[in-house]
């Protein structure tokens, strides 16, 4: 699948110059509430078309980007016109958000901007208003930002455990993917050996878990408004509840040490060998 990998920002021109006037010199927007910790600088907001969304204290909307599958911002070269960076030092959080999951990163240009669960906040140019969300699913690569998403979307080169680049197929080759992670960024693969809605690589001891930890859900929440829900269900497994998409079980890689973004394991246990796989869009329901 061809990812794009910059927004295009000449349709939005217009807001955008609206809105950049109002934003600091840099690519960051602080609203930090600096020295009065009473006020939350990120809230839980009642959207009425996603339920909770996480905004500003003015209740501006924030977003995730799709292109920002590792621990950088890629948002970058004119995409932060359009889509300006969201910062608060040190923010207050609202009740149903907790301070652990928000930190800080340094952009390109030096800059800082706020994260959650890794993933880079945005504010969006086209939201003219409080309460508008107009910047979800953009060009296939947006999505506003909300606390409980099951799963997320990355795009990225895949790298494999052999340093080699790999496609979606887990095949040598160049080119950027979409690949399926959980909320926090960590990458999620498919067993070429399972079948539909079973799980046919894990001991019922999990004594071989560490190696391939299934995606351990109690529940399933969100999901961005690009993929559908629908695709989404659990299998049980020897007593654990496991995710699955399109009847697919879900694994995380150990050797990613669940760092956002890692792609490992569409090299293991031998290049080419492709019994390990990304999901996304593409990705046929098992049959």
């Amino acid at each position: 699948m061809k990812i794009p990998l910059a927004t295009s920002t000449s349709v939005f021109a217009l807001l955008v110059l609206t809105f950049a006037s109002s934003c600091s010199k840099t690519s960051s927007y602080n609203t930090s509430s600096g020295n009065n910790p009473g006020v939350a600088d990120i809230v839980l907001t009642n959207n009425a078309i996603f339920g909770n969304i996480i905004t500003d204290k003015n209740g501006r909307s924030l977003y995730f980007y799709f292109n920002d599958a590792g621990t950088t911002s890629n948002c970058t070269t004119g995409c932060e016109t359009a889509w300006p960076a969201f910062l608060a030092l040190n923010p207050g959080v609202s009740p149903g958000l907790n301070e652990s999951d928000f930190g800080t990163i340094t952009r390109a240009d030096g800059s800082m901007q706020t994260t959650y669960k890794g993933w880079p906040l945005y504010y969006f140019a086209g939201d003219s208003k409080v309460a508008d969300v107009n910047g979800d699913k953009v060009d296939s690569l947006w999505a506003v930002a909300k606390p409980d998403y099951t799963v997320m979307v990355a795009n990225a080169q895949l790298i494999g455990l052999d340093g080699v680049d790999y496609n979606e197929q887990s095949v040598a080759g160049a080119g950027i993917s979409q690949f399926i992670t959980d909320d926090h960024g960590r990458t999620l693969y498919l067993f070429s050996g399972d079948a539909s809605k079973q799980n046919r690589f894990t001991n019922s001891d999990f004594s071989n878990n560490a190696l391939w930890p299934i995606d351990e859900v109690s529940s399933i929440g969100s999901v961005p408004s690009v993929l559908d829900r629908s695709q989404f269900s659990s299998i049980n497994v020897f007593g654990r509840t496991q995710l699955s998409c399109k009847d697919h079980p879900l694994y995380y890689f150990g050797q990613d040490n669940s760092k956002k973004g890692s792609t490992k394991g569409v090299s293991f246990p031998t290049p080419g060998a492709a019994l390990w796989k990304v999901i996304n869009s593409s990705t046929p329901v098992l049959q």
